[in-house]
C-alpha cells in the first residue's frame, strides 16, 4: 500500500517539552488512517486531532484483548514507525470519520479475524468492516502462519514483561 511514513520513535529520553514538540509538529489531517508496522502485522487507528488516535487496542498492548480507546499518538505508535494510509475511496472523511471512530469508544468486541483494528478503521472511513491483512493471511497460508507465529511470540514476550514488572513491585 502507498503510505507516508512519519517518525515518532523516541530512542533517547527527552524532556516533556521536547515530547510535546514531537506530537505537535506532526501535522496530520483529522480522520487520517494511521498504521504502525509491528513484528509480523500492522496496527491501525484513526487520527482524531490534538495528537490523539482512536483504535481498537485488541492485542496491541498485551496478551489480553482491549477495547476501542482514544490514546496519545506516541502510545499508539509504541516506538514503531508511523504511516498514513491514503483512502481515496473514503465515504467518511475528516470530522465525520472522527465522529464514527469516537462513537465506538469503549466497545470491547475485538475478534482477530472479524473485528480487529483494521476492520474498525475501514468501518470508520468506508462504512464497511474489512481487513486486507486477514484476507492476505487467508489467501496465503504461509503469510498467515508467519503472522500467527509473530503474535504468539508477542504474547509470550508480553507475559514475560508483565511478570517482571509484577516481581519489581512485590
Amino acid at each position: 500500500m502507498n503510505t507516508q511514513t512519519l517518525d515518532t520513535r523516541r530512542d533517547e529520553p527527552q524532556s516533556a517539552a521536547a515530547c510535546e514538540t514531537v506530537s505537535s509538529t506532526i501535522d496530520l489531517p483529522i480522520g487520517s488512517h494511521l498504521v504502525t508496522q509491528r513484528n509480523g502485522y500492522e496496527h491501525h487507528g484513526i487520527y482524531v486531532g490534538n495528537g490523539r488516535v482512536v483504535h481498537y487496542s485488541g492485542f496491541a498492548g498485551s496478551a489480553h484483548r482491549g477495547p476501542v480507546e482514544e490514546v496519545e499518538l506516541a502510545r499508539f505508535a509504541a516506538g514503531h514507525p508511523l504511516s498514513v494510509r491514503p483512502t481515496p475511496s473514503a465515504i467518511y472523511v475528516g470530522a465525520e470519520a472522527v465522529i464514527r471512530a469516537r462513537s465506538r469508544l469503549g466497545e470491547n468486541r475485538y475478534r482477530l479475524l472479524t473485528n480487529n483494528c483494521e476492520h474498525f478503521c475501514a468501518w470508520c472511513l468506508l462504512g464497511e468492516s474489512r481487513s486486507e491483512q486477514v484476507h492476505c493471511c487467508l489467501r496465503h497460508p504461509s503469510a498467515g502462519m508467519r503472522a500467527l507465529l509473530c503474535l504468539v511470540k508477542a504474547f509470550v514476550e508480553s507475559g514475560t514483561r508483565n511478570q517482571q514488572r509484577a516481581a519489581q513491585f512485590a
